[in-house]
């Protein structure tokens, strides 16, 4: 398919043991992506995360260092639409990070890439570690070390702040941040904040998913020809994410979209309650099925399909165009999700 071509879609026909592939329409991208040859899966990606590497500072608090480095490559993004990204680590989106609330982060960022690029936190920090111009933004070549406390808990992003910074963003500079709370600090929430902290027993009861909507204009006309979650189009259509209908589901969504100024999600045939930022221990919304996101919002979506029967269950934004040009999936709802 050239560049600059809307996805191309096909009308299988569904046959047994394949019904979503006759979904809303049967416009399913031709053929396969090949993950190997993008250094990424967007199955894996959806629980893959970065903690990067512990120890202990002098005054007994944890050190937590990630090494982030930029690189041009040329991605797949929907079958046979190749796309020349600016990625960091090799993906788009970059690592999932994920830290503790008060943990110190020791960011190593090396710019491998033909431009000049940054990292720029959605947290609190100096303004020394701001990843703008003048404060951690680096040529080609270069290194800086971010180093800041992990504050405040809740579902963020990082992306390159380079100018111009739709053309950085847009070209895949992003990926996900979170900071988990500490349960020390929150006694009035301590359950909600342990079953959101990573390695507790607590939180090994849900299953957590990292989803970064996002969209790719090929012929860089200033519109999106290709749109999706987490990068390669339709492909929780072709593979939808095995869900355990026992355990409750954690949705951390992040809207990095460039070109529209608004993107949604919308869950069918359930409700979910809603955590704007992430910031909070109670829902800032109940029992609503669709969110809308501007870009860089951000938020955690909680449900459960405890009370349905197994089955695929949709997902996917309310704008019709991102649907039927690559953002779609399903939930496979399983009695038990084998090990």
């Amino acid at each position: 398919m050239d560049h600059g071509t809307k996805a191309a879609t096909q009308a299988p026909t569904a046959v047994e043991g394949t019904p979503h592939l006759g979904a809303h329409g049967a416009m399913i991208t031709v053929g396969e992506v090949d993950s190997a040859r993008n250094g990424f899966d967007p199955t894996a990606m959806l629980t893959d995360w970065d903690v990067g590497t512990v120890s202990a500072m002098a005054d007994g608090r944890t050190l937590r260092t990630f090494e982030i480095m930029a690189e041009d490559k040329e991605i797949e993004i929907a079958p046979g639409i190749l796309f020349p990204a600016w990625t960091y680590n090799g993906r788009v989106p970059g690592p999932s990070l994920r830290a503790t609330e008060g943990d110190r982060l020791r960011i190593v960022f090396k710019n491998y890439g033909s431009h000049p690029h940054s990292m720029h936190f959605h947290g609190i920090h100096s303004w020394k570690m701001d990843g703008v111009p003048g404060a951690g933004l680096i040529g080609p070549g270069d290194e800086f070390v971010y180093e800041f406390d992990a504050r405040p808990f809740g579902c963020h992003l990082y992306h390159c702040h380079a100018l111009p910074l739709k053309r950085h963003i847009h070209k895949g500079m992003y990926g996900a941040f979170v900071i988990d709370p500490d349960p020390t600090r929150h006694p009035e929430h301590a359950d909600v904040a342990r079953s959101r902290l990573l390695g507790t027993p607590e939180n090994a009861g849900w299953q957590e998913l990292v989803m970064m909507m996002n969209a790719f204009d090929t012929n860089f006309d200033g519109e999106n020809e290709v749109y999706a979650v987490n990068t390669v189009a339709h492909a929780y259509m072709k593979r939808p994410i095995r869900i355990d209908r026992a355990r409750p589901v954690r949705i951390y969504l992040v809207n990095i979209t460039e070109f529209d100024p608004i993107n949604s999600f919308h869950l069918h045939a359930n409700f979910f309650d809603y955590y704007d930022q992430g910031t909070t221990l109670t829902p800032t919304l109940k029992i609503v099925d669709l969110i809308m996101q501007c870009q860089a919002q951000r938020g955690i979506l909680e449900f459960s399909f405890a009370g349905h029967e197994p089955g695929l269950y949709m997902f996917h934004p309310h704008q019709s165009e991102f649907t039927e040009l690559g953002w779609v999936g399903m939930f496979d709802v399983v009695d038990k999700v084998a090990s």
